[in-house]
């Protein structure tokens, strides 16, 4: 391989590997999971002679409650890598991926019982529970299957990529500065080393 080849490859992967390319897509998936449950999910067509209006729209935060709390994780743990060390983002990369796949199995519950999604609300508008209705999924549910799945992806990813991040925390660069000799560890310092299985001494 030939020198300019190899600055080509080595450029497109620390493309791939740059802190805010990993940060912005998980947060941009994280707010796309979250701007789905604020579309409608399930059409419902209730009886007329039941209520006044027979047309029902239920929001993907009714439908599915527990996909924007999980949302709201995910983007919190993108926001978080961009300061973790490396065995916080493991931790980080677990929590948004264990976010990842609630969102798909509630979306997912959306999509196999849309009537049963479906029953608070038609409960709330027809003060029945339990009743029937002719229900429809719009695509919204699938688009978080969808965005929820890349998301995972960046569960993945966001491990992988932070082995090429530099330090960015005080503390990890100075216990960095201390053990090049260009400056004094502290407490802080020495703990931090010991948490990396090194001898602070």
């Amino acid at each position: 391989m030939t020198a300019k080849a190899q600055d080509k490859t080595t450029g497109v992967e620390r493309r791939w590997t740059r802190k805010s390319t990993v940060v912005l897509a998980t947060v941009i998936l994280a707010f796309a999971v979250f701007g789905t449950t604020t579309q409608t999910w399930i059409e419902v067509r209730l009886d007329p002679a039941a209520v006044s209006n027979s047309n029902l729209q239920v929001p993907g935060n009714k439908a599915a409650t527990a996909v924007t709390a999980l949302a709201l994780v995910a983007l919190a743990g993108a926001l978080a890598a961009s300061i973790a060390g490396r065995i916080a983002r493991w931790i980080i990369a677990v929590i948004i991926g264990l976010s990842a796949v609630g969102t798909i199995l509630a979306a997912g519950t959306v999509l196999g019982d849309p009537l049963g999604a479906a029953q608070g609300s038609i409960a709330a508008a027809t003060g029945v529970s339990g009743g029937q209705a002719a229900v429809n999924t719009t695509v919204f549910p699938v688009l978080a299957v969808a965005a929820a799945a890349l998301l995972a992806g960046c569960a993945v990813w966001l491990p992988l990529a932070g082995r090429h991040w530099k330090t960015r925390t005080k503390y990890d660069a100075a216990a960095r500065a201390g053990e090049r000799g260009t400056g004094p560890v502290d407490e802080i310092d020495s703990w931090d080393s010991l948490s990396r299985g090194e001898d602070p001494t």
